[in-house]
């Protein structure tokens, strides 16, 4: 993702690369240009991150819950933008990221592919006019290395329809099934996960209901979606006052 991420700078012309950051292996010193699949550009891969956040005006972070914790208090100090995609953090990272955008504008998402975020916008107004009558169940399926689930779009994903319902997720999801579970509770939000092969990354909203069954899907092909939808935030966030924002934010949803 580091790798597509830098080729989609590199390919915007409001945007230029600066500094990329690994904490150890093979790439440190390596030229940011060439690994990112293009010519040299005398930019160096780094351990320092505090090097990388002096030398930008913007950091994109699809990295791991320790780096983005690292990166948040960063961007706190410096007052640089922050755009977030990690997913999987922890109520101390979320924290982290609230702090440092009472300083910096961070632009989150669980996922930075447009066409996602327009799926978000589309599942909680379902979920707002087709009512309680609907059954609702979130199904995703990743590529067989993904560490988190359920993923954390399919989390947004069921937290926009929740808001659509006018409810808390945690307060009406089932993350799994299993053995004898009786009948299906009114208004319960369930979830499906599924992982194998090399899915980039698929999601249904399915709403089912007595005599119909809606189903809202985004199916990813290519992970340059990510990172077009990434550097677009960058760039969105040019003089933006400190806060903290969402691609719906971003595409005006």
């Amino acid at each position: 993702m580091g790798r597509i991420l830098m080729h989609e700078v590199l390919a915007t012309k409001e945007a230029e690369l600066v500094a990329g950051t690994e904490p150890g292996g093979p790439h440190l010193g390596a030229d940011l240009g060439v690994l990112a699949g293009g010519g040299a550009i005398s930019r160096k891969v780094t351990s320092d991150a505090a090097e990388m956040f002096g030398s930008c005006d913007a950091v994109i972070d699809f990295t791991i819950p320790a780096a983005t914790l690292a990166h948040a208090k960063l961007a706190e100090r410096s007052g640089k933008t922050l755009i977030v995609g990690t997913t999987g953090l922890n109520a101390d990272v979320q924290a982290a990221i609230k702090a440092a955008a009472t300083r910096a504008p961070i632009v989150q998402a669980a996922n930075f592919s447009l066409g996602v975020n327009v799926l978000l916008a589309m599942a909680e107004q379902a979920a707002a006019k087709l009512g309680p009558d609907y059954d609702i169940e979130i199904v995703e399926m990743h590529h067989r290395h993904k560490v988190d689930a359920p993923s954390g779009t399919a989390l947004a994903l069921g937290n926009a329809v929740a808001r659509g319902r006018g409810v808390t997720l945690s307060d009406v999801w089932r993350k799994s099934r299993d053995g004898h579970t009786g009948a299906r509770p009114r208004g319960e939000i369930g979830f499906a996960t599924l992982r194998g092969g090399d899915v980039f990354g698929d999601h249904t909203a399915m709403f089912a209901a007595d005599g119909e069954r809606v189903e809202l899907s985004h199916k990813a092909s290519s992970r340059s979606n990510f990172a077009k939808g990434a550097v677009k935030a960058a760039l969105w966030a040019r003089g933006r006052a400190p806060g903290l924002y969402s691609m719906r934010d971003v595409l005006g949803l």
